[in-house]
């Protein structure tokens, strides 16, 4: 049986410790391979409460999108790796599920758990959610 090549991984990016790991990973996994990440930060900001969120706070979760980004574009960049960001806004299993189906991911990395409030006994909710959700194969790093 022949194995897949590895071309394109998806890296969600939320700037907790976990999400780092999940990078680190993929950044290994890129390296093994000579694939290219795909960093994605997905500002949360649910529809609920769009309406709610003022023009400056929009502003700061986009800064803090494009910090953690700018941080992954360095990491991948010092390990020889190549690298493409992307933010997006709305909900993050959602996004990051249909990016991964879309996209032509061969593989995604994703922390166990994030920033989110929401826990699980096992997996944080939005880690969980890709992992049911995406006909890509995940990794989940805790």
């Amino acid at each position: 049986m022949a194995t897949k090549k590895i071309n394109k991984i998806l890296a969600p990016l939320d700037g907790s410790a976990n999400s780092l790991r999940g990078l680190q990973n993929a950044i290994t996994f890129a390296k093994q391979f000579d694939a290219e990440i795909t960093g994605l930060y997905v500002v949360n900001i649910p529809a609920a409460a769009a309406i709610r969120i003022s023009p400056e706070m929009r502003k700061k979760e986009i800064r803090y999108a494009e910090s953690i980004i700018d941080e992954a574009t360095k990491m991948a960049s010092r390990n020889g790796v190549a690298f493409k960001p992307k933010i997006e806004t709305g909900d993050p299993g959602d996004r990051i599920v249909r990016t991964a189906n879309t996209g032509h991911f061969d593989l995604v990395v994703i922390g166990s758990r994030g920033r989110g409030a929401a826990k699980e006994i096992f997996l944080g909710s939005t880690s969980n959610h890709v992992l049911h959700k995406t006909n890509v194969p995940v990794v989940v790093v805790k």
